[in-house]
């Protein structure tokens, strides 16, 4: 069989079709390339807002999933009305439950502004207030009524009891009475003496004297009351006038919002009830600057403060916020604390917005692994867009343990459509195990990872590259330069014919390009500064590649890649880095006995294989149980193992050299080594195509080229494989030279002709295999087996070979 033509290995951009010299020559691309169903996805989300629609974008990594949202909500929200400002003020009516305003946008900072200008007036207007002339005197003149009133009374008293001989006594414990002749207290000795009607007499003068004192000193606790309730309102007089003033300077800015006017009317009752507890609170708070308010501070001048929750003075459109650290208080807001003297204090100026306040009137992008994984984020997000309303119970509901006596402000309507972007695989995570998803998220935009490649589409590609290049600020770009770029994301789409939109990479690639352009001095990005970008990055990223070629090169790992061996052939297996995706072959052995018809799978049996693996090697049970079963059961057992392997082992890209392998094994054939094998098969024995082929390709050219190419040396892939091959230079050119053989095959026959050099072989009519063919020599063995199991089953009464399984 010949090998493919290197004109089938990859495909080239030609950089005359692209139309431009140089990346300066192309305007910047407006649309966006292969993401039609995406973009459709998201404009019927914006036209399904109304409705309350969100939607879930899913994609690769680096497929522009954030910029093309980001992009298309930007130019709806640039067409619809800024969203209100939402302010906390204090609830005189419940203290515990501060009340919500929504006023236009930039008025909440007026208003904020207004209110600490008022407090700024009053801290010292309603002092010079009360230390006015007109002030003082009349409350001087409260004072003298109240002393004279007192003082009459006491006189009153003091007179009669001196008509009695009594005397009113005043002490440092209080006023008595004590009778007295010529000015002088009796004492008690005196008393005595007086003859026993004087003594009567006086008694009777005391005993009603002092009913008199008693009911003049119940009654000074009264007086003093309606005293200070002359003050009060002395007080609020004059802090009405101080007050009504000012506060009538800010109404007429908002008349046309009745619930701030209604607001301010409280606000003004509470200062001229609490003049003087505003003057104390404002004392206290000399030496700060003027108008501010100490956090978590209480008080009369607190409770005029304005806190503004979200402000969007100055923007023009609806919002659109990206949220890049979901946390739950970061999504709903929170509630601050102060500590102060052992106690944690707050007050509604602590409470703080969150993400869904700011976005609250357009939109809110979240990235969905990263809500996931902040507790509490997912539950408080969907409780929101389910109930339409903001609140901040959410961490003591969740966690009652943690309940403290806290605030309960007002829920806030919200109105707001979600964006969550992520991956095919997290949305379905979701749709399977939260029945709340689909009812919120009700639609999907799927970000695809490729578009198909034509003229047209490269075209737009490299006018694609071009727009960012320049976003980047980076030199212009060459045509051939351009054109390798574009080759890079056909490499990266794994398929000649695709074209990657994963532009992450292909973004690093540009920028990397440039640096080398610039280090040159060079004036453009050429094709050589794309490749040498290219071969940069695989360089930094392929230490263990290397030194897993001086493995095979010392003798290390065992990889023969000349000579034929009897149950061995070279598997192609690729590991994936973070920045790079290494192919290298692995020995692949099997080994066959007689037995009852057990295919072990050695990677199974010590748990390094994946479920996909073994999945593989079930299918090589069916295929020969289909082959060679039909008649006779197959007396064999088989193990099959990858060597000096010592990590896990996943998916069945090796099922077809592990196939060969076994079919080597049972029928004692011979195979080339310096071919090598990547390929799944099904159990009628066709050739599946597999991933990474290309790299797969180029880790066993490395190898083949370290020991010193032949011409011998080769790879079997998968005939669907063909269109996925965008090949590096160099295996490209080892093909042309004929250094290096590339063979695609359909079916397992066709491998094993390429591995053995005789043909596989058609069956007879009775089902049997020519006896010089691959599958004659395999079906001979496999009598014989049978045979001998039948033999020593008449001499132990054993049960022959079963149906092959996996062990």
């Amino acid at each position: 069989m010949k090998g493919l033509g290197a004109e089938r290995l990859v495909r080239h951009c030609d950089p005359a079709t692209l139309g431009f010299s140089t990346s300066a020559d192309l305007s910047d691309l407006a649309a966006v390339v292969g993401q039609d169903r995406a973009v459709e996805a998201i404009d019927f989300t914006i036209a399904m807002r109304p409705h309350h629609y969100h939607l879930f974008a899913h994609g690769q990594e680096g497929s522009g999933r954030h910029a093309i949202v980001l992009a298309a909500l930007a130019r709806d929200a640039a067409a619809r009305p800024v969203a209100d400002d939402w302010c906390y003020v204090y609830n005189f009516g419940d203290p515990r439950r501060p009340k919500a305003l929504r006023v236009p946008a930039g008025r909440g900072s007026d208003l904020r502004s207004r209110m600490r200008e008022l407090i700024r007036e009053l801290t010292s207007s309603l002092p010079a207030a009360f230390e006015s002339d007109a002030y003082r005197t009349r409350r001087l003149a409260l004072e003298e009524v109240l002393k004279r009133d007192r003082d009459a009374a006491f006189e009153a008293i003091e007179r009669r009891a001196a008509a009695m001989d009594i005397a009113l006594a005043r002490t440092p414990m209080g006023v008595g009475l004590a009778i007295a002749r010529g000015g002088q207290v009796l004492e008690p000795e005196q008393f005595e003496q007086l003859p026993a009607a004087e003594q009567a007499r006086l008694r009777a003068a005391m005993e009603s004297l002092e009913g008199d004192l008693k009911a003049l000193l119940a009654s000074i606790p009264a007086r003093e009351r309606a005293h200070r309730r002359q003050v009060r309102e002395l007080n609020r007089e004059f802090a009405q006038a101080a007050v009504e003033q000012l506060i009538d300077e800010v109404r007429p800015a908002f008349d046309d919002l009745p619930p701030v006017i209604a607001h301010l009317d409280a606000v003004q009752a509470d200062l001229v009830d609490n003049a003087e507890e505003f003057v104390a609170t404002a004392m206290q708070a000399e030496g700060r600057p003027a108008g501010a308010v100490e956090a978590g501070a209480t008080g009369a001048v607190h409770r005029c403060e304005v806190n503004l929750l979200v402000d969007h003075a100055g923007e023009t459109g609806a919002p659109v916020l990206y949220e890049d650290l979901p946390t739950q208080p970061n999504l709903i807001g929170r509630i601050e604390q102060v500590a102060r003297l052992g106690a944690l204090l707050t007050n509604f100026t602590l409470v703080k917005g969150g993400a869904l306040h700011r976005a609250n009137g357009g939109y809110l992008v979240l990235d969905a692994r990263r809500v996931l994984l902040q507790p509490l984020a997912w539950d408080e997000l969907k409780r929101a867009l389910r109930t339409r309303e903001l609140r901040f119970d959410g961490l003591t509901a969740a966690l009652p343990w943690l309940q403290t006596a806290t605030l309960e402000p007002e829920p806030i309507p919200l109105d707001l459509t979600v964006v969550l972007i992520g991956t095919w695989f997290e949305a379905q995570l979701l749709a399977t195990a939260d029945p709340d998803f689909p009812e919120l998220f009700k639609l999907q935009a799927d970000f695809i990872d490729h578009v198909d490649r034509t003229f047209e589409s490269e075209r737009l590609y490299a006018e694609l590259l071009a727009t960012i290049a320049r976003r980047e600020q980076l030199l212009p770009f060459e045509a051939d330069g351009l054109a390798a770029a574009i080759d890079h994301a056909a490499r990266l789409a794994e398929r000649a014919n695709w074209l990657a939109t994963t532009m992450g990479k292909l973004i690093d690639l540009l920028r990397e390009a440039h640096a080398g352009a610039a280090a040159r001095s060079a004036d453009s990005v050429g094709r050589d500064d794309v490749l040498g970008a290219i071969e940069r990055r695989r360089r930094f990223a392929g230490r263990l590649a290397e030194e897993r070629r001086r493995a095979v090169r010392d003798g290390v790992v065992h990889i023969d890649v000349t000579g034929t061996v009897v149950g061995q052939v070279n598997a192609l297996s690729v590991v994936t880095l973070p920045e790079i995706t290494l192919g290298w072959p692995s020995r692949v052995t099997a080994q066959v006995r007689l037995g009852r018809g057990d295919v072990v799978d050695i990677e199974r049996e010590v748990e390094l294989g994946g479920p996909l693996h073994s999945k593989g090697v079930l299918i090589l049970g069916g295929f020969l149980g289909g082959l060679f079963g039909r008649n006779r059961p197959l007396a064999l057992a088989a193990t099959i193992g990858f060597e000096q392997s010592y990590g896990s082992v996943e998916g069945d890209s090796a099922s077809l050299a592990e196939l060969c392998g076994l079919l080597s094994a049972i029928g004692r054939i011979p195979l080339r080594q310096s071919l090598a094998v990547t390929g799944s098969v099904d159990q009628l024995g066709r050739v599946q195509a597999v991933g990474a082929v290309n790299s797969k390709i180029e880790g066993f050219f490395e190898v083949c080229a370290d020991r010193g190419l032949t011409g011998s040396e080769g790879v079997i892939i998968p005939a669907a494989n063909v269109q996925t091959l965008m090949l590096r230079a160099d295996t490209v050119e080892a093909v042309r030279t004929g250094q290096f053989t590339i063979h695609a095959v359909e079916t397992v026959a066709e491998a094993l002709e390429l591995l053995t050099g005789m043909p596989a072989g058609d069956p007879t009519p009775d089902g049997r295999y020519p006896p010089d063919t691959a599958f004659g020599m395999v079906d001979a063995a496999l009598e014989a087996l049978a045979e001998r199991a039948k033999e020593l089953s008449a001499m132990t009464g054993a049960v022959p070979g079963e149906a092959p399984t996996v062990a």
